[in-house]
């Protein structure tokens, strides 16, 4: 497992559960549907954002 691909994956997974925990808490309570929401947001970003390589750097190059 590489360092960089899971790091992008956490950022992304905490950037899509802080959106939707937002849009949950404008009525200041979170129902379950929210709830399933924040999480399925949260996986979803883990699972897209993990399956994408990075580009490649030309560092080398």
């Amino acid at each position: 497992m590489r360092i960089a691909s899971f790091a992008k994956s956490l950022i992304a997974g905490l950037a899509a559960g802080s959106a939707a925990a937002v849009t949950a808490v404008q009525d200041n309570v979170v129902t379950t549907g929210e709830g399933v929401t924040i999480v399925l947001a949260v996986l979803g970003a883990w699972g897209i954002t993990y399956a994408v390589p990075n580009k490649p750097s030309n560092l080398g190059v």
